[in-house]
């Protein structure tokens, strides 16, 4: 790996509010049992439904549950999207979530690396062909 050229500067972009596309990144995080983290999480990345999911292992939850409190060793995934993306990922996430009301927390990016941001778009942005599939 090359060091970084001391000379060069990070550009951090700013997320407009009034960008016309409308489509913002997005941090979600979402907790599951450990077995399940790596598969929800290549689902998540195949689909297009994410551009990356961090998995943390080792994740203790408290939390109340039908009037019970309860304890669980848990993974948290960490996801880079877009708001244009949440909708096909909180659909599979239903959809293969072991949970019967999975964790699904979408807070927004303010301001990030411009490259990065731009790749978190360019990785979740599904382009149609005429026959409707993914070009």
């Amino acid at each position: 790996m090359q060091a970084p050229d001391s000379n060069a500067k990070l550009k951090l972009k700013m997320v407009a509010d009034d960008d016309p596309s409308n489509n913002k990144p997005v941090v979600v995080y979402i907790t599951c049992g450990p077995q399940q983290a790596e598969d929800l999480a290549r689902i998540l990345v195949t689909k297009k439904a994410a551009a990356c999911v961090n998995i943390v292992g080792n994740v203790r939850s408290i939390y109340r549950w039908q009037n019970k409190i309860e304890e669980d060793n848990e993974s948290m995934l960490i996801i880079k999207t877009t708001t244009s993306s949440l909708e096909l990922m909180s659909k599979l996430v239903k959809q293969h979530h072991e949970y019967d009301l999975p964790e699904i927390i979408a807070t927004p990016i303010v301001a990030g690396s411009q490259d990065y941001l731009s790749w978190i778009n360019s990785a979740t942005t599904i382009n149609t062909g005429p026959n409707g599939a993914d070009k």
